[in-house]
């Protein structure tokens, strides 16, 4: 039986490490990259003690050649396949836009939109070769309607959120089905000390394991319905589904007092 492969990025923790640890659970061969090599090391013996397979590397996203680097390695002891890329990688930084340090900033651009090219970039050619591929997109809820002291994070995910709908229409001539999944707030590391109208207002309800659980399921799905965005969540997809009926005057209403700006 064919063992089918994947490979995440972002995957030593949070919404990556759940992820990781689905597909392996599934039975897929595991492609588990990030920054964090302790987080790693922890990852690979809890899909190795569950009888999982995973081979991880070192990986910052915004260097197109490690991309490569790591991609060629996985794709070699994975016999050849890349079924499924999980572009997941991202930071977050909250705050006033004019008082947030612009290396702040440029990290999120750097990482949420550069990372992203660089791994479709570098990605492209395996998926080409796996009949039945993927290329999944970690968007976000804040691309629905610009967030205030989100401003930067959020402009990253309307980028992947472009991105996701061009080679979803591009990429489909070769066999490729590319799609975005959209949680609102998930209670990781990233959102920890993050204090903004919209947490306020929301709360953060989503878990990690909610984020995996879309991500396998949107995947599974198949190509039956050209569907691009799975919002994660009911907020997220009462918010996604008010936005595609709602005037612009009424989505800015709305997300003004969301945001209690």
């Amino acid at each position: 039986m064919t063992v089918r492969a994947v490979a995440i990025t972002g995957a030593a923790a949070g919404i990556g490490r759940a992820t990781a640890l689905r597909f392996a659970r599934d039975g897929w061969s595991v492609g588990a990259f990030d920054v964090d090599e302790a987080g790693l090391a922890s990852l690979a013996d809890a899909i190795r003690g569950a009888a999982g397979s995973v081979h991880t590397g070192v990986l910052d996203v915004t260097d197109a050649g490690q991309w490569r680097e790591r991609l060629a390695e996985f794709v070699e002891v994975s016999g050849g396949r890349l079924d499924v890329l999980v572009n997941n990688a991202g930071v977050l930084a909250s705050g006033p836009f004019a008082q947030t340090d612009p290396a702040r900033h440029r990290a999120m651009i750097d990482v949420n939109v550069g990372g992203v090219v660089n791994g479709c970039v570098a990605a492209y050619p395996h998926l080409a070769a796996t009949p039945g591929s993927v290329l999944v997109n970690l968007c976000s809820a804040s691309a629905i309607y610009g967030q205030p002291d989100l401003a930067t994070y959020s402009a990253t995910k309307f980028a992947v959120r472009g991105l996701t709908e061009a080679l979803e229409l591009e990429w489909r001539t070769v066999g490729i089905r590319v799609l975005a999944v959209w949680p609102l707030f998930v209670q990781t590391a990233m959102v920890e000390g993050m204090h903004t109208g919209a947490v306020a207002s929301l709360g953060v309800r989503l878990t990690a394991d909610d984020v995996a659980d879309e991500i396998v399921s949107a995947v599974g799905k198949g190509r039956r319905l050209p569907t691009v965005h799975y919002p994660v969540g009911r907020q997220a997809r009462a918010m996604m589904l008010a936005s595609r009926f709602a005037p612009a005057w009424l989505s800015r209403a709305i997300n003004s007092r969301l945001t209690r700006m």
